[in-house]
């Protein structure tokens, strides 16, 4: 039963540091990023046992990294506009 939340922040935070490390120009402050992604899995954890109840310990951990993830997408910034305008030129 501990190893489901466990899990879930394990995977929220690994997802976040990818996050960092492939866009770390985009996105907030590496501690709200950090926060957000295990936050997001764990609140995606008890959504997936809520849905489908104990006993699915993969399908939670899947739909917990899902929710991890796209919580994480929300604080993804656009690119600035010094880079728009240079990629427009050529």
């Amino acid at each position: 039963m501990i190893l489901e939340p466990l899990g879930s922040a394990v995977l929220g935070l690994a997802l976040a540091w990818l996050a960092l490390r492939f866009l770390p120009d985009r996105l907030p402050s590496r501690r709200a990023v950090l926060t957000t992604g295990a936050l997001g899995a764990l609140f995606g954890s008890y959504l997936m046992h809520s849905v489908l109840g104990p006993g699915h310990v993969v399908a939670t951990l899947v739909g917990s990294a899902l929710v991890g993830a796209v919580t994480l997408s929300l604080l993804i910034r656009p690119r600035s506009s010094r880079r728009l305008s240079r990629s427009a030129a050529v």
